[in-house]
């Protein structure tokens, strides 16, 4: 990790102007070529934007505090570090995946962000990096998978960056920072450190929209990965409403644990996020809904060559199951 505390270039207007006109080049050696190429970055991050508003014609100085933490460092010859929660585990309903292991959806996705970093390394010649900071340990107790399926999956991901060659990826998870602590106990420890109250959430699902509509994303997606609920509708509905908020807090001390330790790095998002947020969203791969993940569903190959995530059982009539080394991978039009 480059050493910390090199304060971030100062963007300027006139560099924004001139940043799609800027030469390549590659350690920059002035604040404004460092904020001209830092806007030349992220215009090409723009295109693949998990956009909250997506109406919104969004250009490079709409998002001032990514265009800050790249001109760092770019002005300072350093490789870009960019930080992704997600890739926690597969979903355990079984019609929306295939099984609990990364499949064709990880590979895809994987093979994207590790394509992004070498597009910029064509703009910037120290390159960039993505940490993939798998968050399923974190909450995977709220979600109702077992943490030896986590585990199995993050050991998997991390296989599948190697054997595809993604070297500019790399991998982060609890046991990178709390070793081999029973993981109840490093949630506890997380979450006491880092975790904003129930209280405060609450207050800020009533009062701010992007908050009220992440809620809403994961109620919906606990209730349709809840397996097994013997209960009534409304019963499921209040249950998951309430773990939804304990995810909340989890993520967001997960989010501030990660920003601790990688505190320079520019901060994705797998959720939808509006212009100017300190997240960037980032889309993994085409869905019809802005929330899906490969981790929520199953690629369908369509026989035009696009690539769609799908429910396992909409996809499985669509198409016929292909196997990769012996597993179910993906399903391939008829």
């Amino acid at each position: 990790m480059p050493p910390v505390g090199t304060a971030p270039a100062v963007i300027t207007p006139d560099a924004l102007t001139t940043a799609t006109s800027a030469p390549d080049t590659s350690t920059p050696d002035t604040g404004t070529t460092a904020a001209a190429l830092a806007a030349r970055v992220l215009g090409l991050l723009l295109p693949h934007r998990r956009a909250a508003d997506p109406e919104f014609d969004a250009r490079p100085e709409h998002f001032p505090l990514q265009l800050a933490q790249l001109a760092d460092f770019i002005a300072a010859g350093e490789p870009i570090v960019l930080t992704l929660p997600g890739f926690p585990c597969k979903s355990p309903n079984p019609a929306k995946v295939l099984g609990h292991l990364p499949d064709e959806g990880e590979r895809l996705s994987l093979t994207f962000l590790d394509g992004l970093c070498a597009e910029i390394g064509r703009l910037h010649a120290p390159g960039a990096r993505i940490l993939i900071c798998s968050d399923g340990h974190i909450f995977g107790d709220l979600i109702n998978v077992p943490d030896d399926h986590i585990d199995a999956y993050s050991d998997a991901l991390t296989a599948m960056i190697a054997r595809e060659g993604l070297a500019h990826l790399d991998t982060f998870d609890l046991r990178a920072v709390l070793g081999d602590l029973p993981y109840d106990e490093k949630r506890a420890r997380v979450h006491a450190r880092y975790a904003p109250s129930v209280e405060e959430l609450r207050e800020q699902v009533l009062t701010e929209e992007e908050t009220l509509r992440l809620y809403r994303g994961i109620t919906r997606f606990l209730t349709e990965d809840t397996v097994g609920f013997t209960g009534t509708r409304s019963a499921l509905q209040r249950e998951c409403r309430r773990r939804a908020y304990g995810v909340i807090q989890r993520s967001r001390a997960w989010g501030e644990l990660i920003a601790e330790h990688h505190p320079r790095a520019v901060r994705l998002s797998i959720h939808p996020q509006p212009a100017g947020a300190s997240k960037f969203g980032i889309r993994l791969l085409a869905a019809a809904d802005s929330w899906t993940t490969p981790w929520h569903s199953t690629v369908l190959h369509r026989a035009d060559g696009r690539r769609e995530l799908l429910r396992s059982d909409e996809a499985a009539r669509l198409g016929r199951l292909v196997l990769r080394d012996g597993r179910p991978s993906h399903y391939e039009s008829r």
